[in-house]
């Protein structure tokens, strides 16, 4: 009997259903990065002024952030595919809602509203992967393919935010999203298994521990964002930050005591996790940091057009694409995650100081290439195996909970570096507004984003030298791995 050649099988539904994550994950990521290049834009369209214009961005994280360990446990509850679709429901029209918006309340509001989606999807997306492919190299790949979806986001974010910004306005880096959300759940509807039917509905949810833990996360990432323009001291700022870390102290003692808790605290006693949640938080925060930095630099400074800005940023982005779906599940396989975690954040130090050292009053596009595409390597590289830790041990039917906690770390370490760059970059401007002077501070919040990512290689070498991927399951269907991975 003849057989068909692999090359020109048709993709497997498994291969499909990894598209269709990978996709989500890139609808995610552009979202992130393509405000950045059309923040000046929408600044001066919608009244903000220099501090108030990261509330653009981190409105998104406060959403994200504040309700990512309720996702995580609502689609260990109610189903993946449930919260996968309510997640893109909400993320489209938000997005339609943010393009519409005419005022800055209107469009912080739905870059909340797009947060709250991202909180779902995020988790429902990795507790798909998490499930459908088995703990070791296949689950590595399956990884790796999101990551690069992931970068794909970035990098088609930070070019796409500049084309749209500069020919259709700064409305359509939101009008975007909408055709994206709605195409991914038509495909949704047909290569997503049903979840089981809910015996119980709601019945043994943790309400109070879900309260708790939105309550205090959303406190927590809000006063980190309100610090830079409101001060530390304000009631927004330490106000709002000593009252998310109470209600987040309550959250830990609620669930000690509660049956079935929104967090199983014997989560957070495995060693691979807790790194994983600090390292992650480290990472996230250096690299909204350096986007912040890199951006400022070639707008403010050099004078780049939005379109200029956004090519500037694809060596950075493409590398990161390329090491995510190829280096990191290599690397994997042959150092493990703990050694390939630790050599991913050391090199995306040494490409952040390297982006830095390469950002002179006179400099321009080739010289940021060399650290850009340092960086973008060993990030690429890191952002996968951190994802690769977080699921690693990890019951199945906890792999929600799991993958929410890691993305919280992730969202809070992002909106905690965000501010604090911000902050490090702006200091002194209300006296010296002048380029001169701006470039002082980038530089400062740029050498400080290198030492706390060197610090992260460190604290990755806490982890179990066992987080080493295992060998794969057996599986109980015939799907190729080669059709699996791109």
């Amino acid at each position: 009997m003849l057989v068909e050649p692999a090359a020109s099988r048709p993709p497997s539904r498994t291969g499909l259903r990894l598209a269709l994550l990978a996709f989500t994950q890139l609808i995610v990521a552009l979202d992130y990065n393509i405000v950045y290049v059309a923040l000046p834009d929408i600044t001066a369209a919608l009244g903000f002024t220099a501090a108030s214009a990261q509330w653009v961005v981190s409105a998104y994280a406060v959403g994200l952030g504040g309700l990512l360990l309720f996702g995580g446990r609502a689609v260990d509850r109610l189903g993946a595919r449930r919260m996968f679709m309510l997640g893109l429901v909400l993320y489209g029209v938000a997005s339609l809602t943010g393009g519409l918006a005419t005022d800055s309340g209107a469009l912080i509001a739905a870059r909340a509203v797009q947060g709250a989606g991202g909180a779902l999807l995020t988790p429902a997306t990795l507790a798909l992967i998490y499930r459908g492919f088995a703990e070791g190299p296949e689950r590595n790949r399956a990884l790796g393919a999101w990551g690069m979806a992931g970068s794909a986001g970035l990098a088609a974010g930070s070019l796409l935010g500049g084309v749209v910004t500069n020919y259709w306005g700064w409305e359509w880096v939101f009008f975007v999203n909408v055709p994206l959300a709605i195409g991914a759940a038509v495909a949704a509807l047909r290569l997503l298994d049903a979840d089981p039917a809910r015996t119980s509905g709601l019945g043994g949810f943790d309400v109070p521990g879900a309260v708790l833990a939105t309550a205090g996360s959303v406190l927590l990432v809000f006063g980190l964002a309100s610090g830079p323009e409101h001060g530390w001291t304000s009631v927004r700022g330490a106000g709002a930050l000593i009252a998310g870390a109470v209600l987040l102290g309550a959250l830990l003692a609620v669930e000690s005591r509660t049956r079935d808790p929104l967090i199983p605290l014997r989560l957070l006693r495995n060693r691979s996790l807790a790194t994983t949640m600090v390292v992650i938080a480290m990472f996230q925060g250096t690299l909204g940091g350096g986007y912040y930095v890199l951006t400022s630099y070639l707008q403010p400074v050099l004078g780049y057009s939005v379109l200029e800005a956004g090519l500037s940023f694809l060596p950075l982005t493409i590398v990161a694409m390329i090491a995510a779906v190829r280096l990191a599940p290599a690397m994997i396989g042959r150092w493990g995650v703990r050694t390939t975690l630790s050599v991913g954040m050391f090199g995306a130090a040494a490409g952040i100081a390297i982006l830095v050292a390469g950002m002179p009053a006179g400099g321009g596009f080739w010289t940021l290439v060399p650290g850009s595409v340092i960086w973008g390597a060993f990030g690429g590289v890191a952002f996968v195996t951190l994802f690769v830790s977080a699921g690693t041990g990890t019951a199945p039917h906890e792999q929600g909970v799991a993958s929410g906690l890691a993305s919280t770390a992730k969202e809070v370490g992002g909106a905690m570096g965000l501010a604090v760059f911000v902050a490090i970059a702006t200091t002194g401007l209300d006296v010296r507004p002048d380029k001169s002077h701006l470039l002082d501070g980038l530089h400062t919040a740029g050498w400080v984003a290198a030492a706390v990512t060197a610090v992260g290689g460190l604290i990755a070498l806490v982890l179990k030298s066992s987080s080493a991927p295992t060998a794969p399951r057996e599986r109980t269907d015939s799907t190729n791995l080669e059709e699996v991975t791109p």
